[in-house]
């Protein structure tokens, strides 16, 4: 199947329909499944362009070709389904079997041909999107566990889909950046980042003064420890920083060296 007949199949219908009243939970999730359809979208027109050598050739991230970072894009899609599917019948279903099978089936999936990539993101993504969108409202208040941050609410997970899909877009190194994330999900994006550095020893004690897309200064401590460096800038090079994609070289003061985010 070409990426064109993809796209005609991912016509068919990714919306979730608002129903007349909603609790809070469905109405975060509902926003969410909006942002990540229209999140996918950007990621097919870059994957279109990919062709044979462009995706064998490397990622931002160490070891890992274009073709590594399109596959594990798919598998974290499905991943994900499993996590709906726990939401939905109660049965805990993890996002994946081990760490080491999810290694294999990155590898194993790298090594395809860029027609069958594309088709095998499209479907994942189909996969994703149709389990959302027929998720019972209930469900969105059930409890599953994110291997990174354990328990959480399903009402979260296409937001973690959302972050999935920007930092990877970023990561194919194919013309995407940190400062096309649209503005109004820019400051969330750098607030669960440095959630990812709570409480962590290996953390520096830093104060982040960032400007975000609208103008604002909204300031954020990376650990309440120790006496604190301020490092200032835009939210986009904040957010290379924080996430380990950029050095630094955009943002004001002295930048410590950062363990990884996740």
């Amino acid at each position: 199947m070409s990426f064109a007949d993809a796209a005609q199949v991912r016509s068919s219908g990714t919306s979730v329909p608002a129903p007349r009243e909603q609790s809070a939970a469905v109405q975060d999730a509902v926003a969410g499944l909006a942002e990540v359809e229209r999140a996918t979208q950007a990621l097919y027109d870059v994957v279109a362009g990919l062709d044979q050598v462009a995706v064998r050739g490397p990622s931002l991230l160490p070891g890992w070709s274009r073709a590594h970072v399109v596959t594990h894009l798919a598998r974290n899609a499905d991943a994900l389904v499993n996590l709906l599917t726990w939401a939905k019948t109660g049965v805990e279903h993890q996002m994946y079997p081990s760490p080491a099978d999810r290694d294999a089936d990155i590898a194993e999936g790298a090594g395809r041909l860029p027609q069958l990539l594309r088709a095998d993101l499209d479907a994942a993504s189909q996969r994703f999107a149709t389990a959302g969108r027929d998720l019972p409202p209930t469900a969105w208040e059930a409890e599953v566990t994110y291997p990174h941050s354990g328990p959480f609410l399903a009402h979260r997970i296409p937001w973690l889909r959302l972050r999935e899909v920007w930092v990877h877009l970023v990561d194919l190194d194919s013309g995407v950046d940190f400062d096309d994330i649209p503005a109004h999900l820019v400051e969330d994006f750098v607030d669960e980042a440095v959630g990812r550095f709570a409480d962590r020893a290996d953390v520096p004690a830093v104060r982040l003064d960032v400007t975000l897309p609208d103008g604002r200064h909204r300031g954020w401590e990376l650990t309440a420890a120790g006496d604190p460096v301020t490092v200032g800038g835009p939210a986009a090079a904040v957010l290379g920083w924080l996430t380990g994609r950029r050095s630094g070289a955009r943002l004001d003061g002295p930048v410590p060296t950062l363990p990884r985010w996740l």
